[in-house]
């Protein structure tokens, strides 16, 4: 009987043996070069379709004024693309969205805006149906495109059904548009600052109406992630004696749900879903030499460093996106001597 035990035990400390150090590896983050640009940079969106296609956005700050700045990740390396129309013009690049098999990217170029959008290969341009004072935001989805903005009189909401632009008006009292973002033609949400404080907009179709989500008092809103499960997660901060606190929205089903992950202040601007299901997040390093992460999966929050830079400080990566089975970041890295030049960090792949 002893024999038999021995056995049965020797059996499954082999098999543990064998699952666990799969199972007990824990992906770090790792730095991936990237081509160095007209410092100082400023990063504006990554966005992924999967392990091997990425974009990074953004401008530098060139000689004679700022020009748009591009790379594409092609599943090996980040390297830099200038064969769009206007790459050597004055402007910048802003959001990136994947509509079927195609990148559609903001362009201001000059003082007019204008949509990238790559197809086989090959850039084309869609300009703007007008020029606006400021460029808020852009979302695209197959069928529909938005751009919000501000001209000489007031807010506008830029709608583009596939063939032609619209302007959609807003609900009274909206003063401004800070963002937005769709899951379909007929699904879109953006989060606006109204004459009584910052209010959740939706669109359905036919037109924006306020979304009645309840809102902690003296907040706002930084970003909305819609989901194709049907979740929705806010992310903003909430005031409370002059200090703000990062709060997080998640609704599945009907019922909003609220939670204060112990984030500080931090801005959500940059808040992905990961592949392991989890929220992350960039948040303020306190090493000057390593970018830090927050990974917030219900009410645990736990946090990871990213490569070590030599005589690094200060390394802000800015954006975040979902590559296949890895995340993967972008943002700058400013070495002591130097203005902030690209960098970009990968977690797992």
């Amino acid at each position: 009987m002893n024999g038999l035990r021995a056995v049965i035990v020797c059996l499954v400390i082999a098999c543990t043996a064998v699952v666990s150090p799969a199972a007990a590896v824990t992906p770090t983050w790792s730095a991936l070069p990237v081509p160095p640009a007209a410092s100082p940079v400023t990063v504006s969106d990554v966005a992924a379709r999967g392990p091997d296609e990425a974009w990074a956005t953004g401008y530098e700050h060139a000689a004679d004024g700022l020009r748009p700045m591009l790379y594409r990740w092609d599943g090996t390396a980040w390297g830099r693309d200038a064969s769009f129309p206007g790459a050597g013009e004055a402007g910048r690049l802003g959001k990136v969205q994947f509509v079927g098999d195609e990148a559609w990217i903001f362009h201001q170029r000059g003082e007019a805006g204008e949509i990238l959008r790559r197809s086989a290969g090959e850039w084309s341009a869609v300009p703007l149906p007008r020029t606006l004072w400021t460029y808020q935001d852009f979302t695209a989805v197959p069928g529909a495109a938005w751009v919000v903005g501000e001209d000489d009189t007031g807010l506008k909401v830029l709608h583009h059904d596939g063939s032609g632009w619209t302007t959609q008006p807003t609900p009274d009292g909206v003063l401004f548009l800070m963002g937005i973002t769709a899951r379909t033609a007929t699904d879109a949400w953006a989060w606006a600052d109204t004459s009584t404080g910052t209010t959740v907009l939706r669109w359905d179709g036919t037109v924006w109406r306020d979304a009645d989500v309840p809102l902690p008092p003296n907040s706002n809103v930084h970003t909305i992630l819609l989901e194709p499960s049907g979740r929705i997660t806010i992310g903003g901060s909430q005031y409370t004696d002059g200090v703000a606190r990062t709060y997080l929205m998640t609704r599945k089903g009907h019922a909003w749900r609220i939670t204060y992950p112990p984030l500080g202040d931090t801005h959500t601007e940059g808040m992905v879903r990961g592949p392991d299901g989890a929220l992350w997040l960039p948040v303020r390093s306190d090493r000057a030499f390593q970018s830090k992460y927050a990974r917030v999966d219900g009410t645990r929050t736990t946090f990871s460093y990213g490569a070590e830079r030599a005589n690094a400080i200060d390394v802000r990566p800015r954006e975040m996106t979902r590559a296949g089975l890895s995340l993967m970041s972008f943002g700058t890295v400013e070495i002591y001597g130097s203005q902030p030049n690209p960098m970009s960090e990968r977690l797992g792949g």
